[in-house]
C-alpha cells in the first residue's frame, strides 16, 4: 500500500488558500478516482482505494499544517508501513507559482508541516511533491498573511494546472521509481 499526504489545514476559511495545496491535490485525486475520504482517525481524514493495481490510502492531516507528522506517524505504524511508501504533497514559497518540483529526501527547508511529519516518521527520507506558491516580501507578518490568502487570476490558473501536474506525478511513482518520475517531472519542459 502506498500513502498519499496532502497538507494543509482543516476548515472551510483555510480552502482553497495557498497553504492548502496538499489538501487541493488529494481532493482532486479522490475525485479522479473516486475514493472517498471518510475516515476520521489518527487526527486524519482518509480514504482507501486503488490506483490502477495500487493500494492507497490519500490522507488530509487534521492537526493543522504545523502538527502534521502527528497525523502521519502513527497512521503508517498502524498500517505497518514504512517511509518508502509514503508520498507528502506540499506547498512551497521558494517556487514560482505553478512550478512543482519533486524530491526524495532532504530537511524541512523552513516548511513546519514537513519539520512534523520528519519528527514523527523518525527520517528525512520520504518523497515529496512541493507545489510553487511564489514568496511574499520578507517579514514574517506577510508570510503568514501570504499562505492564508487564495489565488485570484491567472495565479488561479498556474494552481489548477500545477494540481493536474502533480496528479500526474502521483499516479507515475504508482508504477515507476520515484528517481524516473523525478526525472520526469523536474525536467523544464
Amino acid at each position: 500500500m502506498k500513502v498519499i499526504v496532502g497538507l494543509g489545514n482543516p476548515g472551510s476559511e483555510y480552502a482553497h488558500t495557498r497553504h492548502n495545496i496538499g489538501f487541493e491535490v488529494i481532493d482532486y485525486l479522490s475525485e479522479q478516482e473516486s475514493i472517498r475520504l471518510t475516515k476520521n482517525k489518527f487526527n486524519a481524514l482518509f480514504g482507501k482505494g486503488k490506483i490502477g493495481d495500487t493500494d492507497v490510502l490519500l490522507v488530509k492531516p487534521l492537526t493543522y499544517m504545523n502538527a502534521s507528522g502527528e497525523a502521519v506517524g502513527p497512521l503508517l505504524h498502524f498500517f505497518k508501513l514504512d517511509t518508502a511508501d509514503l508520498l507528502v504533497i506540499q506547498d512551497d514559497m521558494d517556487l514560482p507559482i505553478g512550478k512543482i518540483r519533486l524530491r526524495q529526501k532532504g530537511s524541512a527547508g523552513g516548511h513546519n508541516g514537513i519539520k512534523s511529519v520528519i519528527q514523527h516518521v523518525g527520517t528525512q527520507e520520504f518523497a515529496r511533491i512541493k507545489v510553487g506558491i511564489g514568496h511574499p516580501q520578507h517579514t514574517r507578518e506577510a508570510v503568514v498573511r501570504y499562505v492564508l490568502q487564495g489565488f485570484q487570476g491567472d495565479d488561479r490558473a498556474a494552481i489548477d494546472a500545477a494540481i493536474e501536474r502533480s496528479t500526474s506525478a502521483v499516479k507515475a511513482w504508482l508504477t515507476q521509481p520515484f528517481s524516473q518520475v523525478m526525472n520526469m517531472y523536474n525536467s523544464n519542459k
